[in-house]
């Protein structure tokens, strides 16, 4: 299966909104408890979250995963750190992209492939405004298209 691919859990619709996605790269996550099973109900934001590395190893900030309902004492704190695993050369890579002024590393989304739960980072530069102005226009121009061949299809 092609990277990128399984049930998508949760996607950061802002990230592609705010930031040009330069790369993407597919990591592991390192779960604690009842993580998984809160992730595989679909109760996770990564709407604030993004990533940063620290002594070679890639950590994500930000990202929240509910509390299992039937999890008791055995839940997690919602907002801890979580650590993602990737290829040496991989967080190599990622540290020169970093070094460079604009670039950073947003989650773009978390799936689940082979039962395992992995999540989609992208090196990104950031939007200006009239880069989402453009954006906005572009989309809307999509649409316009597709409602007009619509209506001539149905004639």
């Amino acid at each position: 299966m092609p990277k990128g691919h399984g049930k998508v859990v949760a996607q950061n619709k802002k990230a592609y909104h705010d930031y040009f996605i330069e790369e993407t790269y597919e990591a592991g996550m390192v779960l604690q408890g009842t993580e998984i099973k809160s992730i595989r109900a679909g109760r996770v934001n990564l709407k604030d979250a993004y990533a940063r590395i620290q002594n070679g190893e890639i950590w994500i900030f930000g990202m929240h995963v509910s509390p299992y309902e039937q999890g008791n004492r055995y839940n997690h704190d919602p907002l801890r750190t979580r650590k993602l695993l990737l290829h040496r050369k991989e967080i190599l890579k990622l540290i020169g992209y970093t070094k460079e002024t604009g670039y950073t590393i947003v989650p773009l989304r978390i799936y689940l492939q082979n039962g395992f739960a992995k999540m989609q980072i992208g090196v990104a530069k950031g939007k200006k405004n009239y880069d989402k102005r453009e954006d906005l226009k572009k989309k809307e121009a999509k649409r316009d298209i597709e409602r007009a061949f619509r209506e001539r299809q149905k004639m």
